[in-house]
């Protein structure tokens, strides 16, 4: 997925309440969310700055590619 990213790119992570795994990483324009509603109450997105997610990734990438399949 190429998505290109400028001043309404949103970063975020989202974690399983039950069991407190991460579920996803990704990133989306303002858009295209839901404006911080959840819907799955069992699942919480976390959003993070450009400069965060760029050393989330960087610091977990090849980590991240194993447990999400990637």
């Amino acid at each position: 997925m190429n998505t290109i990213k400028h001043k309404d790119t949103r970063y975020f992570i989202e974690i399983d309440l039950e069991t407190l795994e991460l579920i996803r990483v990704g990133l989306d324009q303002k858009q295209n969310l839901d404006k911080g509603i959840q819907k799955n109450p069992e699942i919480h997105r976390l959003f993070l700055s450009n400069g965060q997610y760029n050393k989330f990734i960087s610091r977990c990438g090849s980590d991240l590619k194993s447990i999400l399949g990637s």
